[in-house]
């Protein structure tokens, strides 16, 4: 629990990521893992969430479940006001409203009446293609375009924009983008049910009146970090190929990334501590890295690419990538990219873990983590085949990412998993298979 309770939520380029980033380090050396250290990449400033309180004071008391998007700016001091709804208003009529939208706080969007209310299907059941990228995206509507609304309330000087989420149950999710200027409206995601509740009394000619402060700040130094420590090879025909597990240790800033992607991060030190323990001595290096910024577009992994695999000589020297995320539960397999020959070699080493129920690789591949980049290069990459009981409709990127959500005995299965299959890569005879790249 120590990542995710006592460094808890690791938005790329923050001092809370920065932080993790240099434990995960402190562990690998701890273990007696080879140069475990941190390469920097560029990304940008990073952003920190100081403070959040939204509350209701008229018609009556109640906190509100919220989360401020990421990189968005602080509201100017405590703002309280009744609230302004516009989510069914076009733009024209937005921009005839300056008056009303200064200093206002605003709801930009309409009631919320689709929610994410299931995970993504399971690999290998059902008659069904597996699915291999996000789940189906939930809209929130307004009758004017968000980059559009977004322009409109900054020119007016609203105080604050506020909008549902698509989540049930008072989980709210929470991301943001990076490039989010200086002088935009402060915005803030709030509970589907009370951001509903509040439309429904603005239908009614109640405006609701909210309290509401919000202190963000932002961290100039434009730096991130890739963790890596290695378990160096003993043979010296092939101690320069290099087999690499890995996973993103970056997450949203909303609860404290456990699923998205502590577990996945926890796996790959762990199977790099078991590994140290036994003292082994594999024939090719196994490298073991925790990458950033993998939600902002697997910046992390690319970065590696750009400083560690530019040109063919230096793609020749990688074995395999093997990439732990999606998901919150046991580990089943690997999604093979469509590798056939990967594949029946992958096959053969599931037959010791049998018992502890990893049981199969599928055909297909998975996209949006960081295994794609490596893929579309035509090297040898696959990600990990997790369960996705209560992962897309309650933990990935929302306020309900705690460590409650996974348990001990499926990451130690899935750090045996991963130690199982490295050190399989390690010492084969051959190499890993390859197929075009896209």
């Amino acid at each position: 629990h120590t990542l995710t309770d006592v460094y808890g939520a690791r938005l790329t380029g923050s001092p809370a990521y920065t932080a993790a980033a240099e434990w995960a380090r402190g562990r690998f050396e701890d273990w007696g893992l080879s140069d475990p250290r941190l390469e920097p990449f560029e990304f940008g400033r990073g952003w920190t969430l100081e403070k959040l309180a939204v509350e209701m004071v008229s018609p009556r008391y109640m906190p509100l479940i919220a989360t401020a998007d990421a990189w968005t700016p602080s509201v100017d001091g405590v703002v309280q006001g009744p609230v302004l709804y516009v989510g069914d208003k076009s733009a024209p009529e937005i921009a005839g409203m300056t008056s009303e939208l200064r200093g206002a706080i605003v709801l930009t969007h309409q009631p919320q009446t689709e929610f994410r209310d299931s995970d993504r299907p399971q690999p290998g059941l059902g008659d069904g293609p597996v699915r291999t990228g996000n789940p189906p995206r939930i809209p929130t509507n307004s009758a004017t375009p968000a980059q559009e609304m977004r322009a409109l309330l900054q020119e007016a000087g609203a105080a604050v924009a506020m909008r549902p989420t698509y989540y049930r149950d008072g989980t709210v999710g929470g991301t943001g983008s990076r490039t989010t200027p200086d002088a935009a409206v402060p915005s803030i995601v709030l509970a589907a049910e009370q951001y509903n509740m509040l439309v429904r009394l603005a239908q009614r000619g109640i405006a609701a009146e909210l309290r509401v402060e919000l202190r963000t700040t932002y961290d100039d130094d434009l730096l991130t970090y890739n963790v890596l420590a290695d378990l160096p090879g003993t043979d010296p025909q092939v101690s320069d190929e290099v087999v690499l597990v890995g996973a993103h240790l970056d997450s949203w800033h909303t609860a404290s990334g456990a699923t998205d992607n502590g577990d996945g991060s926890l796996a790959v030190m762990e199977a790099a501590r078991i590994l140290s323990a036994l003292d082994a001595r594999p024939r090719r290096t196994i490298r073991f890295a925790l990458w950033s910024g993998e939600e902002q577009g697997l910046l992390g992994a690319r970065a590696y690419i750009e400083d560690h695999l530019s040109g063919e000589a230096a793609q020749d020297k990688l074995q395999v990538y093997l990439n732990d995320d999606p998901g919150s539960g046991r580990s089943l397999g690997f999604y093979m990219e469509e590798n056939p020959g990967a594949k029946a070699i992958f096959d053969a080493w599931l037959e010791p873990l049998r018992d502890l129920n990893v049981t199969m690789n599928v055909e297909a591949g998975i996209g949006s983590t960081d295994h794609v980049p490596f893929v579309r290069m035509g090297l040898p990459a696959f990600n990990i085949i997790k369960d996705f009981e209560a992962y897309d409709e309650r933990t990935r990127h929302t306020n309900a990412d705690y460590p409650e959500r996974m348990t001990e005995d499926e990451l130690t299965q899935q750090a045996i998993f991963l130690a199982h299959f490295a050190w399989q890569a390690a010492q084969m005879d051959g190499r890993i298979p390859r197929v075009p790249g896209s």
